[in-house]
């Protein structure tokens, strides 16, 4: 059901204004309205207030994000935390942005030259490592390499499908350097061939150039290293990446000393200043005067006497929470809150397929709660599917706790599988027939009717019609409902119409199957003659031509047996299948295969025509849509919020 909404006023003091709007937001209970829509444009008393500093918030919000960004993670002190909190948690935005500052002052370019610096070492190393792999593989042609001074050596790697480059490369390096070079290769590897060419460095560049124009990977050794034996650079190296990784440690070390300096601190900032950009995001809603300030907007019923009361211990009586007279058409347009029972909550999942209820509207999820598992429960209905479902749903709730929308889905499951396993006992099935094969249990007697569903087909067919013309009528009946209360004569001719016609139109079915006596025949006729023109009246020539539309929606529920029945022959497929191999093992493998197939579908596939038969033919009976959800100005999924005034007397 919707929770009732109270159109609310607060009024305090503008030298306030900051305290006013906090408490608020970490209430979080009211959902704000512009204020500019209660005064008339050339009243000059109020005015909206302005917004201020969102864009400097915004830049310290980077900059700390930039800091936590390098600075390692520091698990958090709750008490610590708290009691930096408890020290800025009245400070004004001023007061909090310019303490932000000093500390994004000190720490910013302190912190941003440690990981640059921190990132030129580990480039550094990534190169050492290179330049090692390299000489280690070239180590072997280190004897045939001629030291000259006022020369270069450059090394080349070449797969050995393309060796023939090397033979397009030294004729081409003996024509640019008229003959002063070396030019050595050899196999280093069983896929990589290392070529050295040693040339005077005044040809360096043409060199390089032809080097390029091959598309050969070529390896420029630092000077400080290819004037030395391979070995000798190896063990330099190796000296270089100890001296570059002690320094990395060092750089760890310090950023780790400030961290734990003032990662607390810097949280507890970015916490507040998060909460002040959205309560300074939200003033273009508020009003202002010179001394006033005036926030409306709506507050649940529920929520009422704990927000007067958390406004009265913090500004006692110069706050003030006012209930304001709401006209009608305002009172269509409230936001609504879902506030039902734990066991509907789950149902609420469905309302997220279609728009928001209108405020006066009827909340349909209790009544999809009560419905959907009884419809689910009857077109699956297998004691053994319904515990395989329940179990499934435990174990997935178990394991993704945190994702709150299959935590929802798994809640309908497991409701759902109760009404399964109460169905399954009553058709005696236990994974298909197989309980009954065994002798475990039988299809019970009701009714005189024995409620194996693959005999009782025609029962079957008529208890889905029969849920369909009830579900329709409970429709129907919200719609009459929805019309009296938004005050609608047209809508509730129609929906009382309807009501007449389909009451006229089963009497006379009734009489023609047998099932009515002949004596309700004139009444029947009455009311469809009377009735007719109340449909005409409330929605003329569709609104009549919704009758056929209306009882092809009671026939739709048709599919709940249709649905159930083609669940009931898989099943039997996978008992008589796996039943007539020879190899008792592969039999067993078979029927398990079949019948987690037919689970799965169990689960998927009444479930979205269960939906259908909800959203298409039951919704469409009274539910009009297109209201706007309860979003309480504060933080999201703390409803309601407990402020903290310690020390407010400071203030």
């Amino acid at each position: 059901m919707l929770q009732k909404m109270i159109d609310v006023l607060v009024v305090g003091p503008k030298k306030d204004y900051e305290k006013i709007v906090d408490v608020l937001y970490q209430l979080g209970t009211i959902h704000l309205q512009d204020v500019s829509d209660n005064f008339e444009s050339d009243d000059l008393t109020f005015k909206k207030m302005d917004l201020i500093k969102s864009e400097e918030i915004l830049q310290l919000l980077v900059k700390i994000n930039g800091i936590y960004q390098i600075i390692p993670t520091i698990s958090e002190n709750g008490a610590g935390h708290d009691q930096i909190y408890e020290k800025y948690r009245w400070l004004t935005t001023v007061e909090i942005m310019n303490r932000a500052q000093t500390i994004i002052g000190e720490l910013e370019n302190k912190t941003r030259d440690l990981a640059n610096k921190k990132s030129d070492d580990k480039l550094n190393i990534i190169a050492l490592d290179r330049y090692k792999q390299i000489m280690e593989k070239i180590f072997s042609l280190e004897q045939q390499i001629p030291t000259l001074e006022g020369f270069e050596v450059t090394v080349l790697l070449i797969q050995k499908e393309y060796r023939e480059i090397l033979n397009q490369i030294r004729p081409e390096m003996k024509k640019i350097t008229k003959n002063q070079f070396e030019f050595i290769s050899a196999d280093i590897d069983e896929n990589t061939i290392a070529a050295i060419t040693v040339f005077n460095k005044k040809y360096s560049a043409q060199v390089h150039s032809l080097i390029f124009t091959k598309n050969v990977n070529e390896v420029r050794i630092p000077e400080e290293y290819s004037n030395l034996p391979f070995n000798d650079a190896i063990i330099q190296i190796d000296n270089e990446k100890k001296r570059i990784n002690d320094e990395i440690a060092a750089i760890d070390e310090e950023l780790y000393q400030i961290s734990s300096s003032w990662w607390q601190e810097l949280s507890v900032l970015q916490r507040i200043i998060r909460d002040r950009e959205e309560e300074i995001n939200a003033f273009a809603k508020f009003g202002q005067s010179d001394h006033t300030i005036m926030v409306q907007g709506w507050i649940p019923k529920k929520y009422l006497k704990k927000t007067k009361k958390e406004l009265f211990s913090v500004f006692q009586n110069r706050v003030v929470l006012t209930e304001m007279p709401v006209s009608p058409e305002k009172t269509e347009n409230a936001p609504v809150f879902y506030d039902n029972p734990r066991w509907v909550k789950p149902f609420e999942f469905f309302m997220k397929l279609v728009s928001p209820p209108k405020y006066l509207e009827v909340d349909p999820s209790p009544v999809i709660a009560i419905f959907f598992p009884i419809f689910f429960g009857i077109i699956v209905g297998d004691i053994g599917y319904g515990l395989c479902i329940l179990g499934f749903a435990l174990v997935m709730k178990w394991k993704f706790k945190e994702l709150d929308w299959l935590q929802q889905l798994m809640n309908i499951m497991i409701i759902s599988a109760i009404p399964t396993i109460f169905f399954g006992y009553l058709y005696g099935e236990f994974f298909g027939d197989f309980g009954e094969m065994m002798g475990w249990l039988h299809p019970v007697h009701f009714l005189g009717i024995t409620w194996n569903r693959l005999e009782a087909m025609i029962p079957m067919l008529i208890l889905a019609i029969t849920l369909g013309v009830f579900h329709i009528f409970v429709g129907l009946g919200i719609g009459v409902f929805n019309a009296y209360t938004r005050r609608s004569k047209k809508h509730l001719c129609e929906k009382c119409g309807m009501i007449g016609v389909l009451i006229g139109i089963i009497l006379l079915l009734g009489i023609i199957a047998g099932f009515a006596p002949g004596i309700v025949l004139i009444p029947a006729i009455i009311i469809v003659a009377v009735t007719i023109p109340l449909i005409f009246i409330g929605g003329g020539t569709l609104g009549v031509i919704e009758i056929m539309s209306t009882l092809g929606n009671i026939l739709s529920y048709a599919r709940i047996m249709a649905i159930g029945m083609a669940s009931v022959i898989l099943a039997m497929v996978a008992n008589r299948l796996g039943g007539a191999m020879e190899v008792v093992a592969l039999g067993i493998v078979i029927a398990v295969l079949l019948h987690t197939l037919n689970i799965i579908l169990a689960m998927f596939s009444p479930s979205l025509h269960t939906v259908r038969l909800h959203i298409v033919e039951f919704y469409s009976k009274f539910y009009e849509g297109g209201g706007e959800l309860y979003h309480p100005f504060g933080k999201e999924g703390t409803i309601p919020k407990t402020v903290i005034h310690n020390n407010i007397s400071k203030h």
